[in-house]
This record gives structure tokens, C-alpha cells and sequence, in this order.
């Protein structure tokens, strides 16, 4: 069911969001680790940014799955305007 305004009120498959996030987590912890025993301080540094980033959209991803239906996307969950209280 496509309600026509998707730009507007996307909403995305959080589930696979918490996946890819853990896996470029576990991936940019390990690159920073190499690469400060190898001596590489500049890449240790941006590994380090990434894993940053990582843990910040994991725990954004984590809130909105708390939030409940209205953030994740199923077949049963038709989409709908959100709140505009706030």
C-alpha cells in the first residue's frame, strides 16, 4: 500500500538498520584496533570516527524500535501521517 507522499513519512526497515550498524560497528572497532597496533594513527583515528558514527545511528536505530509500530515498516502496519504535535 503506497500512500504517495513516501519522501515525506518514509519509513525504513529498522531491524536491518540495527544489523548493518552492529556489523560497521564490530568492523570499525577492529580497523582502529589494527591499525594503532600498526602504528597508523591517522587511519586508527578515522576508524574511530566511524565506529562514532556507528554507535550513534545504533542508538537512534534502538530508540525508534522502542518507539513501537510507527517506526517500523511491516505488512500489516499500513503508513500514515505522523503525529504533528511536536
Amino acid at each position: 500500500m503506497r500512500s504517495g507522499n513516501e519522501p515525506v513519512n518514509a519509513r525504513s526497515p529498522l531491524r536491518l538498520r540495527f544489523w548493518l550498524s552492529l556489523w560497521g560497528l564490530v568492523w570499525a572497532v577492529a580497523g582502529a584496533a589494527a591499525f594503532s597496533l600498526v602504528g597508523r594513527p591517522g587511519w586508527a583515528a578515522a576508524c574511530a570516527v566511524l565506529a562514532v558514527v556507528a554507535t550513534v545511528d545504533l542508538a537512534v536505530v534502538l530508540h525508534h524500535i522502542h518507539q513501537g509500530p510507527h517506526y517500523q515498516p511491516g505488512r500489516d502496519i499500513p503508513p500514515y501521517e505522523p503525529p504533528r504535535g511536536r
